[in-house]
């Protein structure tokens, strides 16, 4: 019988495998210590290859609420505030800052991500088995106490947050809220937004770039309606960024009925249609840059979208099945910067 894929191969299995391979050769034993390092992890950051065998409830809760996804709403927290033209660097405004993060990612962000786990168990248990749920490690008593427990934690620091601001109206409470709404609306049914392509990638979208630049910015300065349409159209780049997502589950999805954009238009359609969104709207938010008069910021924004082009023709397009992780981890840092530069331009223009 052949032997097995190692990539194919539990980290665990791997791990036994490299420690037995050789007892005396310390490069065999080095290449185990590495192994196992690196699958606890991407057991802590939420990701593929986790080490399913560590039965700490806590490291268990902490895979369950993804790390790795905090970091864009951190970020967008940054953006809005320095949207609000507003932030100074004192103490307490930095102070503010990181308890925004703090609500923004482990929190509700946390409480997202494991209410998401809680109803894709079905369909994680074809695309993701070593995930938390599917694979037996916690229950689900104990998954919906986490779920109650972040979303408790999330509105009571946005509340704090407000009366901290000195707000008259409670607009992060309500931003809270309205989030946590939308979170619950994309993962549970029957409304269930996911199972639209479109719908449930910008809901995606927004998530990233839009709440957590309100958020920022409302703490800051004033959230006014122009500023809450120009970000909810540059999260239409964020929905490209979501498709990337869709296309590791296309088998899980095509078999639970999931309409999302690669089952529905084919792998190299929706590789298109993805590439052309976070393109086409990062190009937008510079056009409108130009028309505020902040062409400085509008030429820098110009200039990180074409490393990406560049990728996309490398990488995803080629093949977006294969190389959805490498043109992510090469393509989003130039995106990412671009929502910076975006932000500063705003709080530039006093708009």
């Amino acid at each position: 019988m052949a032997n097995p894929d190692p990539s194919q191969v539990p980290a665990s299995d791997n791990t036994e495998a490299a420690a037995q391979s050789s007892p005396a050769d310390p490069s065999a034993v080095e290449t185990a210590e590495a192994t196992e390092q690196g699958s606890t992890a991407r057991q802590l950051l939420g990701m593929k290859g986790a080490d399913t065998g560590d039965t700490n409830i806590w490291k268990i809760r902490l895979q369950l609420m993804k790390p790795i996804t905090w970091v864009p709403l951190v970020w967008g927290v940054i953006c809005g505030a320095a949207a609000s033209g507003h932030f100074t660097w004192t103490f307490e405004h930095v102070l503010m800052s990181a308890v925004c993060m703090v609500m923004s990612g482990p929190l509700l962000t946390g409480y997202t991500q494991t209410i998401n786990d809680f109803y894709d168990r079905d369909i994680d248990a074809i695309n993701e088995p070593y995930r938390p749920i599917p694979s037996g490690a916690i229950s689900i008593p104990q998954v919906v106490t986490q779920i109650l427990v972040l979303l408790a934690a999330g509105i009571g620091v946005a509340y704090g947050l407000d009366r901290w601001a000195g707000h008259d109206f409670p607009t992060l409470t309500a931003l809270a809220i309205f989030g946590s709404f939308i979170s619950f609306i994309y993962s549970a049914p029957p409304i269930k937004l996911k199972q639209n392509g479109w719908l449930g990638n910008f809901a995606l979208g927004a998530s990233y770039i839009a709440l957590p630049w309100w958020a920022g910015q409302a703490l800051f300065g004033t959230l006014t309606p122009k500023v809450m349409a120009v970000t909810l159209a540059y999260s239409l780049a964020g929905l490209g960024i979501a498709i990337i997502n869709d296309f590791k589950a296309v088998e899980g999805d095509r078999e639970l009925g999931l309409k999302s954009l690669p089952v529905v238009f084919g792998i190299q359609k929706a590789a298109w249609i993805c590439v052309l969104m976070i393109d086409v709207f990062q190009i937008g938010m510079a056009l409108f840059l130009i028309s505020i008069h902040e062409n400085l910021y509008a030429v820098i924004l110009f200039l990180l979208v074409v490393p990406q082009i560049t990728l996309q023709d490398m990488y995803f397009l080629r093949d977006p099945v294969k190389n959805d992780v490498k043109y992510q981890a090469s393509a989003q840092p130039f995106l990412v910067l671009g929502t910076l530069v975006a932000g500063l331009a705003i709080g530039h223009s006093g708009l």
